[in-house]
C-alpha cells in the first residue's frame, strides 16, 4: 500500500564486527520496546485481560473441529491428504536438488505482493518454505470450507480467523525466511533491524503500551496545514458536532445548498485531503454552497449519546442552521458510509413527520439494508455484541483503535503485515501519504450510539424492514420520495456493491445507482483531474442482482463526480449570487477545519 523509499545506506561488503554490534543494539532497543509495553501496565494505566476475540476464535474453531474429530475415518482422511501434499512437495524439492526441472506443488497468486521477490522461486530454500506455507494455508482453508453442518455465520467467522492466522505466520513476516529482508540485513550489517526496533519502541510508546503501527510519516501531514485546507468557517457547534460553511469561489452558486453528513467512525476530512483530492473544494469550485458536519471525537462524558441524539444534534440541527444562514428551507444532502445510514434514517424520520427539508439525497458507499453487509458481519452476532457492550459500558466509548484494527484486519496483508515488514524488519520510514494518515486518525464512538447501530442495522436489519424506531418514530424508507444518487464501489469490503444495490429498492422515489471502480475510499475520492478508474450506470435497480445489472450497464471512463453534478443540477439548476459565510445571527466561530477534527484518540 505505502510508497516506501527502498534505498538503503547499506554497506557493500559484510562487516562481521558491525553486524554483531548492530544486533546487540537491536536487542537493546527491543528491550526499550518491551519497557514501553510494560510501563503502562505497571502503573495501572492499562489492565491486561485476554482479548474477547481469542475466546470467540476458540469457540468457532471448536465447532469446525467437532466435524472432523467426531468421525475417525474423516480425521484419517484429513491427515492423509495433508501428508500426501507434503510428500509431493518433498519430492519436488528433491528433484530440484538433483538438477531436474520440477513443477511446483503450489504457486502463490500472481496478485500476492508478499512473494514478488525473484528469490522466492530461484532459491531452493525459500521456494520450499513458500510452498510449505501455501500448502498449509490451503489445507487450513479447506478444513473450514469442507466442514459440513456448520452454520453459514460460523463458517464465515472461521474463514476469517484462518485467514488472519495464515497471514500472520507467512514466511514473509520473518527475517530468516524473507529473502528480501535477509539480503537487506546482511547488506546493511543489521542496521535495518536497529532502525526497525527503534520504530517499534516508538510505536508502542505512542500507543501507550499497545502497538500503533505507523502507516504514514506524519511530519508533513497536519490537519489544517497540509490537509483539510479548503477555506471556510465553523458557524455553529454543539456537543456532538461543528458545522462548517465553506467560502465560495464562484460569483454565483446553486440556490439549494449541500449538507454533507460524514461518518462519525472516521473524520470528515477524507473528503478534504490535499486540495487536488478534495471533493469539498471541487464542489465549492462548481458553485455549490457546501456545509459539512465535523463530528466530535467523544469522551466518556458523551458515552450515553444515542442514535437519536446524533440525528437531532447532527443533520436536523444543521438543516435549521443552514436555513438561518442561507434562507433556504431545503437542502441537498450527502452521506458517507455510516453517515449515509444516519442520513437515510433521518430522511425516513422527516417523511414520517411530513417535514419537507430535503431536495435530494446522495449516498457514498452507504448501506440501508445489511443482508449482504460483507466482511464486517464476521464481528456481528449476539455473543460478540454483548461482549462489546460490556467493554464499552466500562469506558463509556469504543476506542477508535479497536475499530481501526477491525477495518485493517479486513485487508491485513496490505494494512498490517506489509508495514510490519517494511517498518520493523526493513527499518524503512513510511512515506507521507494523506489517505493512510487519515486512516490512522481514529475516532471513539459513544457506547449507546454504537450499540444501537450494531443491533438495529447489522444484527437485526431493522431499517430496511420498516421496524426501526428512532425518536419514538417507526421508520419507513418507502416514504422517502426525494431523488437519490446511490454510489457504490466495486471492490468495497465495508459496503459491498451488491448490498448497496439491494438497498436501492427500499426508497420510495427515483434512485440512480452508480457503481464506481476501486474500493470504499479510492472509489469515492476520485477527482476528475486524476483520470483514474471508471464508473458504470444502469437505470434498472429493481429486483436485479449485481451480476445482471453489470451485463446491461454502460461503462464511463474517469470520475463519477461530473455525472453526479449533472444529476444534481438537473434537479434544481437555479443559481443565486454567492453567499457570505455565516450571518449576523450565526457569526463564524473559528476557521475551518475547526477544533473538533483535531482531537486525536
Amino acid at each position: 500500500m505505502s510508497d516506501v523509499n527502498t534505498e538503503t545506506q547499506a554497506s557493500k561488503t559484510f562487516n562481521a564486527e558491525a553486524f554483531a554490534m548492530n544486533i546487540a543494539r537491536a536487542m537493546e532497543t527491543s528491550g526499550q520496546a518491551l519497557a514501553a509495553y510494560l510501563k503502562p501496565r505497571e502503573t495501572g494505566e492499562v489492565m491486561d485481560k485476554p482479548p474477547s476475540e481469542i475466546g470467540e476464535m476458540v469457540k468457532t474453531f471448536t465447532k469446525v473441529a467437532e466435524y472432523w474429530l467426531t468421525d475417525r475415518e474423516r480425521a484419517e482422511q484429513l491427515q492423509t491428504k495433508m501428508a500426501m501434499a507434503y510428500l509431493d512437495l518433498w519430492g519436488c524439492a528433491m528433484r530440484r536438488m538433483a538438477g531436474e526441472q520440477a513443477k511446483p506443488a503450489i504457486e502463490p497468486s500472481p496478485r500476492d505482493k508478499r512473494f514478488k521477490d525473484p528469490e522466492w522461486k530461484s532459491n531452493q530454500f525459500f521456494d520450499f518454505v513458500l510452498q510449505l506455507y501455501l500448502l498449509t494455508a490451503q489445507w487450513a482453508q479447506e478444513l473450514v470450507k469442507n466442514a459440513e453442518g456448520v452454520d453459514p455465520h460460523t463458517r464465515k467467522k472461521a474463514e476469517f480467523y484462518v485467514q488472519q492466522i495464515t497471514n500472520a505466520i507467512s514466511p514473509s513476516n520473518f527475517v530468516l525466511t524473507n529473502p528480501e529482508v535477509l539480503r537487506e540485513t546482511l547488506a546493511s550489517n543489521g542496521d535495518n533491524l536497529v532502525r526497525g526496533m527503534k520504530m517499534l519502541a516508538e510505536d508502542i510508546e505512542a500507543g501507550r503500551g499497545t502497538l500503533r503501527i505507523r502507516q504514514s510519516d506524519p511530519s508533513n501531514l497536519v490537519v489544517g496545514v497540509n490537509m483539510a485546507t479548503t477555506p471556510g468557517k465553523v458557524i455553529f457547534q454543539n456537543e456532538l458536532m461543528q458545522l462548517i460553511q465553506y467560502t465560495p469561489t464562484t460569483e454565483t452558486v446553486l440556490r439549494t445548498p449541500l449538507l454533507i453528513v460524514p461518518p462519525w467512525i472516521n473524520k470528515f476530512y477524507i473528503l478534504d485531503l490535499k486540495p487536488e483530492k478534495s471533493y469539498i473544494k471541487w464542489c465549492v469550485d462548481q458553485g455549490i454552497t457546501v456545509f459539512v458536519i465535523s463530528w466530535v471525537n467523544p469522551d466518556k462524558e458523551l458515552g450515553k449519546k444515542t442514535f437519536d441524539d446524533y440525528m437531532k444534534e447532527g443533520p436536523l440541527t444543521a438543516m435549521d442552521v443552514i436555513e438561518k444562514v442561507s434562507g433556504e428551507m431545503k437542502v441537498h444532502t450527502a452521506g458517507y458510509c455510516v453517515g449515509g445510514t444516519l442520513l437515510a434514517s433521518t430522511l425516513a424520520w422527516l417523511a414520517e413527520k411530513r417535514r419537507q427539508r430535503v431536495t435530494s439525497a446522495t449516498f457514498f458507499a452507504a448501506q440501508v439494508d445489511f443482508t449482504h453487509a460483507g466482511d464486517l458481519l464476521v464481528f456481528v452476532d449476539e455473543d460478540q455484541i454483548s461482549t462489546l457492550e460490556r467493554e464499552m459500558e466500562e469506558r463509556g466509548v469504543l476506542e477508535g483503535s479497536k475499530m481501526a484494527m477491525a477495518f485493517n484486519m479486513l485487508r491485513s496483508n496490505d494494512l498490517i503485515w506489509s508495514y510490519v515488514v517494511s517498518n520493523y524488519l526493513k527499518g524503512q520510514q513510511p512515506s507521507s501519504f494523506d489517505l493512510l494518515h487519515w486512516n490512522s486518525d481514529a475516532t471513539r464512538m459513544p457506547a449507546a450510539n454504537h450499540s444501537y447501530y450494531l443491533r438495529n442495522c447489522y444484527l437485526e436489519n431493522r431499517l430496511s424492514s420498516g421496524s426501526m424506531v428512532l425518536d419514538n418514530t417507526l421508520l419507513d424508507l418507502s416514504k422517502v420520495k426525494v431523488p437519490v444518487y446511490n454510489l457504490a464501489t466495486r471492490e468495497d469490503h465495508i459496503a459491498p456493491a451488491d448490498s448497496v444495490l439491494y438497498g436501492s429498492q427500499f426508497f420510495g422515489g427515483p434512485v440512480r445507482y452508480v457503481l464506481s471502480g476501486s474500493g470504499h475510499i479510492a472509489g469515492v475520492v476520485n477527482p476528475p483531474a486524476a483520470g483514474k478508474y471508471q464508473y458504470w450506470t444502469n437505470d434498472n435497480v429493481k429486483d436485479v442482482t449485481l451480476a445482471d445489472w453489470m451485463k446491461n450497464a454502460t461503462e464511463h471512463k474517469g470520475s463519477w463526480w461530473p455525472d453526479w453534478l449533472q444529476w444534481l443540477e438537473g434537479i434544481d439548476p437555479e443559481r443565486v449570487p454567492a453567499r457570505a459565510v455565516g450571518s449576523e445571527e450565526m457569526p463564524p466561530i473559528e476557521d475551518a477545519p475547526g477544533s473538533y477534527v483535531k482531537v486525536r484518540a
